[in-house]
C-alpha cells in the first residue's frame, strides 16, 4: 500500500450529501477483483451521459479539477453497500484524501486498508474548505497527516483527528497483508517448528 504522509494537490468541491457506494461505482463495474481500471468508472452516472459522452457540468470533468486529488463531500459519504470497490475507484482515479462531516463506518475502515485518508470535521470547517474548493485550478490544499493539519490556499490552518493506529499503518503503508508481515520471522519459526513436529501435515 502506497504511504501517506502529507499531500498538496488540487482540491474538487462535491457538496453532496449520502453519496452512496453505488454513486461512486456502479454495480457493473464489480466484476473486477482488479484494483486497478476503475478510475475511469468513478461517479460514472454522474460523469457520463447516456451517449457516453462527459457531462462537462460535474465537477471532476472540469479542466481545472481532472487532476484533483483530494475531494471535499458532504455528510454521510460512502453510504449504501459494502464495495471495497469504492475507495479502489477513488484511488485509480488519483483522490488520496476525502474531507467530509461524516462516513459510513464501512467506506471509512476501507479507505484506510487501501491508502486514503478519510478526515472528518465540521460543517463549519467543511464549508471553509468548498470555499476554498471552489477556485478551480487555484484550490490547492495541502494535508499534512503527520501533523494533523489541513492548510489551505490562503495559509489558513484546521487541524483534524485520527486514530493513532490508523495513522501510523497510513505512514508505513501497511494494510492488513502489510501488518501481518511486519511478524515475517515468527511466522517462518511457527512453520519451521510445525513442520518438525507434524511433518505429514
Amino acid at each position: 500500500m502506497q504511504k501517506f504522509k502529507s499531500l498538496t494537490a488540487v482540491a474538487a468541491p462535491l457538496p453532496m450529501i449520502n453519496v452512496d457506494t453505488d454513486m461512486i461505482i456502479p454495480k457493473q463495474f464489480l466484476k473486477t477483483i482488479e484494483r486497478t481500471g476503475l478510475g475511469k468508472h468513478l461517479f460514472d452516472e454522474m460523469r457520463y451521459g447516456l451517449d457516453g459522452k462527459e457531462l462537462l457540468e460535474f465537477v471532476l470533468n472540469k479542466p481545472a479539477y481532472r487532476k484533483a486529488q483530494i475531494l471535499i463531500a458532504g455528510e454521510n459519504f460512502g453510504c449504501g453497500s459494502s464495495r471495497e470497490h469504492a475507495p479502489w475507484a477513488l484511488l485509480d482515479f488519483g483522490i488520496r484524501c476525502v474531507v467530509a462531516p461524516s462516513f459510513a463506518d464501512i467506506f471509512y475502515n476501507n479507505c484506510f486498508k487501501n491508502g486514503i485518508l478519510p478526515i472528518v470535521l465540521p460543517q463549519s470547517e467543511i464549508d471553509k474548505l468548498l470555499d476554498d474548493a471552489s477556485r478551480g485550478s487555484n484550490a490547492v490544499i495541502s494535508v499534512d497527516l503527520e501533523k494533523q493539519e489541513i492548510r489551505g490556499p490562503d495559509g489558513g490552518c484546521i487541524n483534524f483527528d485520527v486514530d493513532a493506529f490508523r495513522k501510523q499503518c497510513l505512514l508505513n503503508g501497511w494494510d492488513d497483508i502489510g501488518l501481518t508481515l511486519r511478524h515475517k520471522d515468527k511466522i517462518d519459526q511457527f512453520e519451521e517448528r510445525r513442520r518438525a513436529s507434524t511433518p505429514w501435515m
